[in-house]
């Protein structure tokens, strides 16, 4: 009786080293490096389950030891992490362990849209369509039905939206874009409009958005922004007509091929500031914060007339004939 209770220990104490061997061997497969030499971008793909991702790195090679990750859901179903959809980039020397903790993260990769300021709705609308991984909603829309998409039916989106860099990831559509920086506009809007000077010749934040439009196409010169919003606040004030090139172009549209001759500056269109009182119909491209501060608080002075030196910055006139001899003078050297 005492040798089968020796052999009974024997056998129960080999068991459980047996156990506890394979208990380390399966912890070790999870432990193992992932089969990568070089970063390697794998996308969870929404609605996939965990056995389904599995299956698939074990089939791409990326995990070798399936049986082990299978194991795991029922030795220790509270480590497994809850997936989420993206796309991730597995590095060399991650472990089985610390995939499965980034595959239920949130550091997916993301990727990045700049937008500059001065640029138009239209050419917002190109730089979408080429981001990679952004996913295509608005192809063949009009712009009054992305609007419309966006919640805001009725509204001219030229100058709606805010001029930035915008991350995004797979999975994400150029309507969410547009939302972002839609939302960003109003954001700023509301307050450069709260801090704006009193007595100004615009009455609404629409208003300086139009203005802040027309300043952000006439200078990339940051020292001048105010200048010129200087210049355009007393024309307004004075019932002067605005007389910028840059409403010109837009009202040409695809006509525009580089040159204004004097047959377009008189011709009849909506935003033709030499032929219309005041301000366009509407802003004529996406202004930045500076250009949009630069709007509501406009630089003091007596100054009318502006024009291009040709190397970025403009000359400032208080008259027409001081005016009339800069654009001669800076025509000449041109």
């Amino acid at each position: 009786m005492l040798r089968v209770v020796k052999t009974l220990v024997v056998l129960a104490v080999l068991a459980a080293v047996a156990a506890f061997a394979g208990y380390r061997y399966w912890e070790s497969r999870l432990d193992a490096p992932i089969a990568v030499e070089e970063t390697t971008l794998y996308e969870v793909p929404r609605g996939a389950g965990y056995h389904q991702v599995v299956r698939e790195l074990a089939s791409r090679g990326i995990l070798n030891d399936p049986w082990a990750f299978r194991l795991l859901v029922r030795l220790e179903p509270g480590s497994v992490p809850s997936l989420r959809a993206g796309e991730y980039a597995l590095e060399p020397g991650m472990s089985g362990r610390e995939l499965l903790t980034l595959l239920g993260s949130n550091e997916v990769v993301t990727y990045s849209l700049t937008v500059p300021e001065g640029w138009t709705f239209d050419q917002f609308r190109a730089a979408l369509e080429g981001a990679e991984k952004l996913e295509q909603r608005t192809s063949g829309l009009s712009d009054d039905e992305i609007m419309a998409r966006l919640g805001q039916e009725g509204e001219h989106p030229e100058g709606r939206f805010f001029p930035d860099t915008y991350q995004y990831h797979k999975g994400m559509s150029d309507l969410d874009i547009l939302r972002q920086a839609h939302a960003s506009m109003e954001e700023v809007l509301a307050e450069t409009w709260a801090e704006r000077q009193e007595e100004l010749p615009i009455d609404s934040p629409y208003e300086a958005l139009i203005l802040a439009s027309l300043i952000e196409r006439e200078t990339g010169a940051a020292e001048e922004r105010r200048e010129i919003a200087g210049v355009f606040t007393r024309r307004l004030e004075r019932g002067m007509r605005l007389q910028t090139d840059p409403t010109v172009i837009y009202g040409m549209g695809e006509r525009y091929e580089g040159n204004i001759t004097r047959a377009d500056l008189r011709e009849a269109t909506p935003y033709n500031t030499y032929v219309i009182d005041g301000l366009p119909p509407t802003p004529i491209a996406l202004p930045g914060r500076a250009a949009l501060e630069a709007a509501v608080n406009p630089e003091p002075g007596d100054t009318l007339y502006f024009v291009s030196r040709g190397d970025g910055t403009h000359h400032f006139s208080r008259t027409l004939r001081e005016h009339n001899n800069a654009v001669n003078r800076y025509i000449r050297n041109r």
